[in-house]
């Protein structure tokens, strides 16, 4: 008679699992954390600090960054934890953890709060409070405001609840100043009016995934017309406003140089998702878009880290 443990032996190959219990690995709880959003918080974050020159401890700096990107990864995975259902049926989405099944979705929940707490609590005792309170605020606002709320009952979801991804630089000024200043509010308005003309032109192309999954993006909603006119909308708005650094002294020469470039670069492709509505090239033009509108987003913060946090900072005027 075969015992047991003499069974598991001769099916090394098998895979043994225990319901309801996670079968993810440390791979698949980062995975939760969302860490492509992660890098833009923690590198717009950054941008925040350095811009203002604080006179700051480097390990308060570091610290801080840390939280608020924890902060960041803690709100995406309550957000996979909400949108689990709808994730499922998005061909995009269907392999991220939970729908998959390697991590329940109680485990989700219980992970992302618990970073969430952690996160805005250590901020507080190593940097200040003020900080502290926007982070939890932020964490607040994706998880609930836009995740619960606005994703599923408005077409202005990605505009409203674009907020939450433009506020970092904000948690990041206020972290080593103490303060909220006009150059952390800048970098919040680029990024919020950068946030529709992005996500819409995806949605063009992924309407399909957006109607099988009930989200009521503007494509499905308004019409694509309609979200092209409104890409073109909002990228107007956003090339004088990529500038606005420099308006504010911020923002040096070689600043100038991309802002403008890229802001042109926006508006050429903008145009061009406007004037072609049918067929393959309309979604070419609208995935070329939304890549270089990534593109775009980080050459602008990496060159003003390059101007203050490297010294090639030159004025354009005066």
């Amino acid at each position: 008679m075969r015992t047991a443990s003499n069974s598991l032996t001769d099916m090394p190959n098998e895979k043994i699992t225990t319901a309801g219990i996670s079968q993810g690995d440390v791979s698949d709880y980062f995975a939760l954390l969302k860490p492509r959003v992660m890098f833009l918080v923690v590198f717009t974050a950054l941008v925040g600090m350095v811009v203002v020159h604080p006179d700051v401890h480097p390990v308060v700096a570091f610290a801080s960054l840390l939280m608020i990107a924890v902060g960041g990864g803690a709100s995406g995975c309550l957000n996979m934890w909400w949108d689990a259902d709808i994730d499922a049926v998005m061909t995009r989405t269907r392999k991220r953890p939970i729908p998959a099944g390697k991590i329940q979705p109680g485990e989700a929940l219980a992970f992302g709060l618990t970073l969430s707490a952690g996160s805005v609590i250590v901020l507080g005792l190593v940097s200040n409070w003020l900080a502290a309170g926007l982070l939890a605020f932020t964490i607040f606002f994706y998880a609930v405001i836009y995740s619960m709320w606005l994703k599923r009952s408005t077409p202005q979801n990605i505009v409203i609840g674009g907020a939450a991804g433009a506020l970092p630089p904000i948690v990041a000024q206020a972290a080593v100043t103490g303060h909220v200043g006009w150059e952390s509010i800048i970098l919040f308005a680029i990024i919020f009016i950068w946030t529709p003309p992005h996500f819409w032109a995806l949605a063009l192309v992924k309407s399909g995934d957006y109607e099988r999954a009930g989200i009521p993006m503007m494509p499905n909603v308004a019409g694509p017309d309609s979200t092209r006119r409104q890409i073109l909308a909002y990228t107007l708005l956003l090339a004088p406003l990529g500038l606005a650094p420099i308006a504010f002294g911020f923002g040096g020469l070689a600043y100038a140089i991309i802002g403008t470039i890229g802001g042109l670069g926006m508006l050429a492709l903008a145009f061009q998702v406007y004037r072609l509505r049918e067929g393959e090239p309309a979604m070419r033009v609208a995935q070329q878009l939304f890549a270089f509108s990534i593109l775009y987003l980080f050459l602008l913060f990496a060159t003003l880290l390059a101007e203050h946090g490297l010294g090639f900072f030159r004025p354009v005027f005066g």
